[in-house]
């Protein structure tokens, strides 16, 4: 029988990647650049993986300083010279943090793939060739969101998810804009990040549905539980789950109240290992699942697609972000052929040495 590896070493890398203009969404979250850090596990048989950890403030509380530390301070004291198959578990007592315990889980996985002498798809049973991929289509400037989506149209997307949420009538006239310009051959649905409240949601799902998109995603703040169970509960648009199940502890809550449809699984924030629970939990409730990639670069994207590749993932998943980024640390970009993005492409992604020390910020 063999031995599993133990951790050798954790190292941390941050980058920056300028994008083509802004991402905005919510009452007032924005995204002007992508500043992520890489990690990197090496393991004891010689294996190395990597992964990347994507800094939210305003939804995970971590910026590339706090994943750094974290993990330097005290992740890497726990994990260095233990099971590799253990770390996860040796992570939880660690609160929060999520994408620095998730991008530590990705990168041993990869590494333990490696090693074993298999794909990275075959390390997570993932079975599917390619996998259809979304768009996340910001909050802006009619004019510039329009262009934006043209341009992505042009470049593969055929599933746009919109921002909804800071100007109701707007965000409808946008709909309809897209609508007017896209027809039958771009589906849409939305994203509303928590703004409609007990009094509108309901009308506006319907006003979603009616217009034909597919589904909304957290239309209530999800500290209105009852309310969401209830909204969900009247079935007029299907609900995605987001930031309502962060961890498999949220998942299990909001499985027992039954407030969504579709569970939105991000491996940066959860890593493999918790996301594989995630998601037999959610196929045993008669959940759908997608994968959503937390606005990643190649790197993340490639990682969240492999994921994606699974049996059980059947709906669209948010895996093109890297259209927004002028740059990137890879030796390739990946390609969308009519809405579709290959696994074999995502297995081949490899970080580019040269230009990683170009993207590379010093703290």
């Amino acid at each position: 029988m063999t031995s599993v590896p133990t951790i050798a070493a954790i190292e941390t890398t941050v980058f920056r990647l300028p994008m083509h203009g802004e991402l905005r969404w919510g009452s007032q979250s924005s995204l002007a650049e992508a500043r992520h850090v890489l990690v990197r596990v090496t393991l004891s048989d010689g294996s190395a993986g990597v992964a990347e950890a994507p800094p939210r403030p305003t939804i995970y509380g971590e910026t590339a300083s706090t994943i750094v530390a974290i993990i330097r301070e005290e992740l890497a004291p726990r994990l260095i010279g233990q099971p590799a198959d253990k770390a996860w578990a040796r992570m939880a007592p660690i609160r929060n943090n999520h994408t620095a315990r998730g991008a530590i889980d990705m990168a041993i996985h990869d590494a333990l793939a490696q090693g074993a002498g298999r794909s990275l798809a075959e390390q997570l049973g993932a079975v599917r060739t390619k996998v259809r991929v979304s768009y996340i289509l910001g909050i802006g400037d009619r004019e510039e969101v329009l262009a934006e989506a043209e341009r992505v149209v042009a470049e593969g997307v055929r599933v746009l998810k919109v921002k909804v949420g800071r100007d109701w009538e707007e965000d409808i006239e946008r709909i309809r804009d897209l609508q007017a310009m896209f027809g039958e051959r771009v589906e849409l649905y939305a994203d509303a990040n928590e703004t409609m409240d007990g009094e509108n949601a309901a009308a506006r799902l319907a006003a979603l549905r009616d217009l034909g998109l597919r589904y909304c995603e957290e239309p209530l703040p999800v500290e209105q539980v009852r309310a969401r169970a209830s909204l969900r509960s009247r079935k007029i648009l299907p609900i995605i789950a987001d930031d309502s199940a962060f961890t498999l502890r949220d998942l299990q809550r909001e499985l027992e109240l039954d407030t969504f449809d579709v569970l939105n699984i991000k491996t940066p924030r959860t890593g493999y290992s918790e996301s594989l629970a995630m998601v037999k939990a959610a196929c045993k409730a008669g959940k759908g699942v997608m994968v959503g990639s937390q606005a990643g670069s190649t790197i993340g994207t490639a990682r969240a697609a492999v994921f994606a590749a699974r049996a059980e993932v059947e709906h669209p998943s948010e895996l093109s972000f890297f259209l927004k980024l002028r740059e990137e640390i890879t030796d390739r970009r990946l390609r969308l052929v009519d809405g579709w993005l290959s696994v074999e492409e995502a297995l081949a992604v490899r970080i580019d040495p040269e230009r990683l020390r170009e993207m590379t910020v010093r703290l």
